[in-house]
């Protein structure tokens, strides 16, 4: 009987705990299931072409180049059609012998047909104009009868009914002797030519607008390769133009020697009022360290835009070598020449490092990423009043299985975004003309690769991942609550605001279509992003 009460009594207590849901061993409770975003643009069909474009990088293949070969881009609208102009600059030098500034067309900025190229020959007058200031520094020095050119970084503008084509052609041969690593090399000039139709490639040559001039602090020989005190005021290239509200025009140009430079032209001509003293050629309104004594700055390609919308001109600068280490700074001012100030109230004019920083060489998973991403156009829709950036991005060195390919560089174009107290942010995957849709909450739910761009010299940055839930919630490299104003698309997560928009997933394979975000953090760095899953 005692035996019958004590199995019943565990019986009993068995269903007891069935009941109360603490039997042994349970099942665990299931996790909720994240909820997953909608398809978005699902259907969209992107630019296929590759980013290694060896295979098609001859001459003769130049029909299929679309943005490759590219390098410091100028872009400017004419009727239907996008305009880009650009340095003499091409993987295996496959531009040689067929004329100088390459150029090619787009309606969409996405899809680009190689042109040509602007100018046949050298202009005359930089071989007279040469040899004339040679004559002028030391009488004794003879002329030089076959100079070796560089032709780089041109920048266009509509002014009026006129197309106005700055251009920099550099003369390479040493001034004094036959080496370069006991004598500084010939001077640099900027030139213009004017066009009164794009589609037509007819230019009608002013002549020089500025050249490189000396200041008399340097002597034109070097004490060796490692003497970098260049012998003229500005160095006159890298030509970027601007007609301010008042209706003033403005050369912005200069780099690396002693910073950048601003003078005043004339309307009519295009060119200085005069230019019979060293005040003439400008003044200085950017530099990277002691501006005074610091004659190799590591800084250059300055680009002047100015936005109605903030009332600052904005001063887009190169930083570092273009091979790798190329990263776009950007300051701003009130006034045409300064003093230019950083996000964090740097004075740029009198050499404090500039921030924000907006492009950094970079590596998404899956890719070879891109370097030397800088010397930036930056232009407007004028029906959109979307604004853009333009460079060209490299290669890195080293890539498996193509020759030279740090010397591969392909052309991009960027929108760019605004953040609320008026700073340019630049967006991480490349423009391919994806409809921007409406922003939702379950648009933004799901997995991001993050690149938090730190400064480091000639380093690619990569990537984490991180989770935003359907909760609010964020998992992962980034912690916190995220919140999504749908009005103006900007993203919070944390304290760090992103701008949102509908992008191309250029690394992923197939590529499609996907949401980008990108922002500045605290020191004044690009933090870009994409959504993967």
């Amino acid at each position: 009987m005692k035996k019958y009460i004590l199995y019943l009594f565990s019986i009993i207590m068995f269903a007891t705990s069935c009941n109360s849901g603490s039997a042994i061993d349970p099942e665990p409770e299931p996790e909720p299931e994240e909820k997953v975003s909608p398809p978005r643009n699902e259907d969209f069909v992107g630019p296929t072409y590759s980013d290694n474009y060896t295979s098609v990088a001859s001459w003769a293949a130049r029909d299929q180049w679309n943005l490759a070969n590219v390098h410091d881009p100028t872009i400017t609208k004419s009727g239907d059609y996008y305009y880009m102009y650009q340095t003499d600059a091409s993987y295996g030098n496959a531009h040689d012998g067929h004329g100088h500034f390459p150029y090619r067309r787009s309606k969409d900025l996405v899809n680009w047909e190689f042109m040509g190229m602007a100018f046949e020959t050298v202009p005359a007058w930089v071989k007279d104009s040469l040899n004339n200031k040679r004559a002028q520094m030391i009488p004794s020095l003879p002329p030089i009868e076959n100079p070796d050119y560089g032709f780089w970084a041109p920048c266009i503008r509509k002014v009026g009914n006129k197309y106005r084509f700055y251009y920099s052609i550099v003369v390479t041969n040493p001034i004094v002797g036959s080496s370069t690593e006991t004598s500084w090399t010939e001077r640099a000039f900027i030139g213009l030519a004017e066009s009164d139709d794009l589609a037509s490639n007819v230019w009608e040559d002013k002549g020089m607008v500025i050249c490189s001039e000396p200041d008399g602090l340097e002597t034109y020989t070097r004490s060796s390769s490692n003497d970098w005190s260049g012998y003229f005021q500005f160095n006159a290239i890298d030509p970027s133009f601007i007609v301010t509200p008042e209706g003033e025009h403005w050369l912005i140009y200069g780099s690396w020697h002693s910073g950048i430079a601003a003078v005043q032209l004339d309307p009519e001509t295009g060119k200085p009022y005069q230019l019979e003293t060293l005040e003439d050629y400008g003044v200085r309104i950017a530099g990277r360290g002691d501006v005074s004594t610091n004659r190799w700055q590591a800084l250059e390609a300055p680009e002047i835009i100015y936005n109605e919308e903030t009332g600052y001109y904005y001063l887009f600068l190169a930083y570092d070598e273009l091979s790798v280490a190329y990263n776009t700074r950007v300051a701003r001012s009130e006034n045409i020449t300064g003093p230019y100030y950083g996000i964090n109230g740097g004075n740029i004019t009198d050499g404090d490092e500039c921030w924000p920083m907006l492009t950094h060489p970079y590596k998404f998973s899956g890719s070879n990423g891109w370097v030397g991403i800088s010397h930036c156009c930056i232009f407007q829709d004028a029906e959109t009043d979307q604004w853009y950036f333009s460079s060209q991005g490299r290669l890195p060195e080293g890539v498996p299985g193509i020759n030279a390919s740090n010397a591969v560089m392909m052309g991009q174009v960027r929108a760019i975004e605004w953040t609320e107290d008026g700073w340019p942010v630049v967006m991480p995957e490349r423009y391919a003309a994806v409809p921007q849709l409406a922003l939702t909450d379950d648009a933004i739910w799901g997995t991001y690769e993050l690149i938090n761009m730190k400064y480091e010299y000639q380093t690619q940055q990569t990537s984490t991942t991180f989770k935003l839930n359907s909760d609010g919630s964020v998992g992962g490299t980034m912690s916190g609550q995220w919140s999504l104003n749908a009005s103006t698309g900007i993203l919070t997560i944390g304290n760090l605001e992103f701008i949102v928009r509908d992008g191309y997933n250029w690394e992923s394979s197939p590529r499609k279509a996907t949401i980008v975000l990108s922002g500045l953090n605290a020191q004044g760095q690009a933090m870009w992003g994409k959504k993967i899953y």
